[in-house]
C-alpha cells in the first residue's frame, strides 16, 4: 500500500474510531451504571442527525444547528428514560432488549412521519467542504479533521468529568456498587436521568457530525449501534477509557480490514478481534473504575 494511501486510511480509521467513541461513551455509561441494555441508543444517534438537519435549515448556520441538536436529543433521551426505560431497570436483560428493540421501530416510524422516507440533506459550510494538505501530497477532508478534533475534545472533557469531579465520583460509584452509592446519599434516580440525557446528547453529537458524510435517513442508527456495542464489550462495561481505546482499535481494524481483506473477511475483522480480546480478558480491556 502506498504511503499516501496508508496515511489517509489511518486517518479514516481514527476518525471512525472517534465517531464510535461518541456513540459508545453514553452507551457504556448507561449499561455500566444502570445495568440497562439500550438498543434504542442508535435511534438517538439518528435523532441527532435529523435534529441537526432541521436546525441547520432553520438557522442557516451549520454550527448553530449542531449545537441546538444536542439539547434536543438530550431532552428526547430524558423523556424516553422518564416515561419508558426507568420501569425496566429492575427487569431482566431480555425484557430490556425487547422493549428497546420495540423503541427502534417506534423511532423509525415517527421519523418517517415527521421527515418522510427521502434522505434529508445536511450541507456543510463552504469552509469545511474542501481538503487540507497535511503532508506533501497528502490531502484530507477538512470536515473529517474537525470530527477528529471534536471527538478528542469530548474524550478529554469526559475523562476530566468522570475522573476529577464530584459528579464523576458519583457516576463511578454508581457503576461500581449501585446499592452502596444509594445508601451513601446519592440520588440514583437523578443520576440515572443525567447520565441517560448526557449519553443521548453524545449520540446526537455523533449523528450530527456524521450526517454530512453519510445519509441522514431512517434506520441510519442500526449499523453504527452494532459497532458501538462491540466497542462497549471490548472496552469494558462502564469504562470511558476502555471505550476510547476500543473505539480507536475498532475504527482502524474495520477501515484496514475493508481495504486489505476480501469483502467477506473485511466485514468480519472486528468480530474476530472481539473474540480474541474476550478470550484473553472476558471482562473487557478495563474495569468500570478506569
Amino acid at each position: 500500500m502506498p504511503s499516501t494511501l496508508l496515511i489517509e486510511q489511518m486517518l479514516n480509521g481514527i476518525q471512525l474510531g472517534v465517531m464510535l467513541f461518541l456513540m459508545s461513551a453514553g452507551l457504556t455509561l448507561v449499561f455500566g451504571i444502570m445495568n440497562l441494555i439500550n438498543l434504542a441508543h442508535g435511534s438517538l444517534y439518528m435523532a441527532g442527525a435529523f435534529f441537526a438537519a432541521m436546525f441547520v435549515k432553520l438557522t442557516g448556520n451549520f454550527w448553530a444547528g449542531v449545537l441546538l441538536a444536542l439539547p434536543a436529543t438530550a431532552l428526547c433521551g430524558l423523556v424516553l428514560e422518564r416515561l419508558v426505560l426507568r420501569r425496566f431497570y429492575a427487569r431482566s436483560h431480555l425484557d430490556q432488549v425487547l422493549v428497546t428493540f420495540g423503541l427502534i421501530l417506534v423511532f423509525n416510524d415517527l421519523t418517517r412521519m415527521v421527515w418522510g422516507v427521502v434522505p434529508v440533506p445536511l450541507p456543510l459550510p463552504g469552509a469545511l467542504g474542501g481538503s487540507i494538505e497535511l503532508l506533501p501530497g497528502v490531502f484530507y477532508p477538512a470536515f473529517r479533521l474537525v470530527i477528529l478534533g471534536v471527538g478528542l475534545l469530548v474524550a478529554m472533557a469526559l475523562y476530566v468529568v468522570v475522573v476529577h469531579t464530584r459528579i464523576g465520583m458519583k457516576i463511578r460509584a454508581g457503576a461500581s456498587n449501585r446499592p452502596m452509592a444509594s445508601a451513601l446519599g446519592v440520588d440514583v434516580g437523578v443520576l440515572f436521568a443525567l447520565v441517560f440525557a448526557a449519553g443521548a446528547a453524545l449520540a446526537g453529537l455523533a449523528g450530527a457530525m456524521a450526517g454530512p458524510i453519510t445519509a441522514v435517513q431512517v434506520g441510519m442508527g442500526e449499523p453504527i449501534l452494532i459497532l458501538a456495542l462491540v466497542v462497549t464489550v471490548i472496552g469494558g462495561i462502564g469504562s470511558i477509557r476502555g471505550a476510547f481505546i476500543a473505539a480507536l482499535m475498532i475504527g482502524i481494524v474495520d477501515t484496514f480490514g475493508r481495504v486489505l481483506l476480501p469483502p467477506a473477511l473485511g466485514s468480519m475483522a472486528i468480530f474476530m478481534l472481539m473474540a480474541l480480546i474476550l478470550a484473553w480478558r472476558p471482562q473487557g480491556l478495563f474495569s468500570v473504575h478506569a
